[in-house]
């Protein structure tokens, strides 16, 4: 797993990843309209795993409607939860981020498409471009049975269309969110030279801009 080894290697691990990561120019997949939708009103909860929380996120944090996002940990089999735990493998937390929006602004369906097409890779099997492990695993966590009814139909949509090249191996779980430390919130904005950010988020915040530019904030 590179961000932990990052995290424990300090420069040298920074300088280790900028001589060996190479920066890939990501884009927005193309993907159809939801077919299906919730309808709720007032401020609602969504909650996505897909690799590492920094760019999720990111990206999400981009999102008109989207009042607030939190990085953390769920599905797990603990009562708490924290980066050592998690990382260590043995905790079944996945990293993910829980994202507080208006559904006035911002559709549950449509989160789920920025979800698929650009937040992550739905077709890597517990991994996410250098990260590797069930804590960086694909992951719907749905708030309500109407989500639940929504996510499952559209990664049912996407699988029935053919818009990847390699099956969707998203999971949908329940489970409690527990928040991050401090340190890992807002990790995007407040450690923009960082050399995973650069690398790996970076990217991703500009395909969202340029896929979905009415959506961006």
């Amino acid at each position: 797993m590179l961000k932990p080894l990052l995290f424990a290697a300090g420069l040298a691990g920074v300088a280790l990843f900028a001589l060996g990561g190479t920066a890939q120019a990501e884009r927005a997949v193309p993907l159809p309209v939801a077919k299906t939708d919730v309808t709720a009103t007032g401020k609602q909860t969504a909650i996505f795993a897909g690799g590492c929380f920094w760019g999720m996120e990111a990206v999400f944090e981009h999102v008109k409607g989207v009042t607030s996002v939190t990085a953390g940990y769920a599905g797990g089999t603990r009562d708490t939860a924290t980066y050592e735990q998690v990382s260590s493998e043995t905790t079944k937390h996945a990293e993910a981020v829980r994202i507080v929006y208006d559904p006035a602004k911002v559709s549950y369906a449509t989160l789920l498409r920025v979800y698929f097409s650009i937040a992550h890779d739905p077709t890597q099997l517990n991994r996410q471009g250098p990260d590797s492990g069930y804590s960086y695993r694909s992951a719907i966590f749905p708030q309500s049975a109407a989500q639940r009814g929504v996510a499952t139909a559209y990664i049912a949509q996407l699988s029935q269309a053919h818009v990847f090249a390699k099956p969707i191996v998203t999971r949908i779980e329940s489970g409690a969110f527990f928040p991050a430390e401090d340190y890992h919130q807002n990790f995007y904005d407040r450690n923009p030279n960082h050399p995973y950010i650069v690398t790996f988020d970076k990217p991703k915040v500009a395909a969202f801009r340029a896929g979905f530019p009415q959506l961006a904030s």
